[in-house]
């Protein structure tokens, strides 16, 4: 038997090959069996490893890099993480047009590993010069050397799953998954991995999940870009006000529509109850788990894979803190806040 490696080269190679982890308390009382793929074990603990790394090791074969090129990116946060740190690796610059709607502790991390971060307004439209869509456009043009990432409309997002994400799901369920449920943004995550499932067996359902707020249902449903679909939301990493092209909608099933206050209350109580400690996307797609369990969508026999995007700590200054939440009126008398101060008496 091959040894396992136990000492590697860079972070790098610790990228990829996530568990995939049994839900057993929130699910005990749905029908089927619910299997989260939970990509917090990726070294910058999200699903946005896999397209740092695959795009711009692509780049480098194209001979697109060079040593001390840089390398720019739009982002809600980790896929800016992802990119920073493949940078420090492989010794590039790194510059990030963030969203304002990213937590701060997003942000902060950004910083933290070097790179430049242009915060923009999120709630404007993509063609806006100040979105962070222009501004890294405008970035690209005007430094030399440069590279734009541009992961909502690079065909090399879905390959990268199709090529790690959706092979591990297959050989770790023993091709047995039925169904499989995923935050779409970019689109990458879930039309990579439902490209190698289909070709594996085309009768695998493959669910999406949107936000209140953005255009991806109906434009899955309709073909049609409906403007009048977009208002402010929460949720970082879920929706779009564009239709970006790494989503192939052909290979969605249904896409199913979720709220920020449920999702982040869901997030909360992955938490409390799984021991897992994950993200406002992972909230999201719990929630519709929720949702779809209301209609009864699953039988008793099927294999549901979840894909959780990344971890609470980034989070913190938001779904985690009872402050935010509170701010936002996500506490009612369904949700109260159970989380009690200590006081410590000298």
């Amino acid at each position: 038997m091959k040894q396992q490696k136990q000492v590697f080269d860079n972070v790098l190679d610790l990228i990829g090959k996530t568990p995939i982890i049994k839900l057993n308390r929130m699910t005990a009382d749905y029908d089927g069996e619910y299997l989260a793929k939970v990509e917090a074990f990726n070294p910058g603990h999200s699903t946005k490893d896999r397209i740092a790394l695959y795009i711009i090791e692509e780049a480098e074969r194209q001979g697109i890099l060079s040593p001390g090129d840089t390398i720019i990116e739009t982002t809600s946060g980790n896929t800016g993480f992802s990119v920073a740190m493949v940078s420090i690796i492989k010794g590039y610059e790194c510059i990030l047009a963030v969203s304002s709607k990213s937590s701060a502790d997003k942000i902060d991390m950004l910083k933290a590993m070097g790179a430049q971060v242009y915060v923009c307004p999120a709630h404007v439209t993509a063609d806006d010069p100040r979105s962070y869509y222009q501004v890294a456009k405008r970035l690209h043009e005007e430094i030399k050397g440069s590279v734009y990432i541009n992961q909502y409309f690079n065909q090399l997002n879905i390959e990268a799953h199709y090529r790690t994400t959706g092979p591990e799901i297959w050989e770790q369920t023993d091709g047995q998954i039925t169904h499989l449920v995923a935050c779409s943004g970019t689109g990458g995550t879930i039309s990579g991995t439902a490209k190698y499932l289909k070709e594996q067996n085309p009768d695998i359902q493959i669910i999406g999940v949107d936000a209140y707020g953005s255009v991806l249902k109906k434009y899955h449903e309709t073909r049609e870009f409906d403007e009048k679909e977009i208002y402010p939301y929460r949720i970082e990493g879920l929706g779009k006000n564009l239709i970006p092209t790494a989503t192939d909608f052909d290979l969605i099933d249904q896409f199913v529509k979720v709220s920020d206050e449920d999702s982040a209350h869901t997030a909360r109580e992955i938490a409390k109850t799984e021991g897992l400690f994950v993200g406002y996307t992972s909230g999201a797609v719990m929630q519709a788990i929720k949702q779809l369990n209301e209609e009864e969508r699953f039988k008793p026999e099927d294999k549901v894979v979840i894909i959780f995007p990344d971890h609470g700590s980034r989070y913190m200054s938001k779904i985690f803190s009872d402050d935010w939440m509170a701010e936002q009126g996500f506490f009612d008398s369904k949700n109260e806040v159970t989380i009690k101060t200590v006081q410590y008496i000298s």
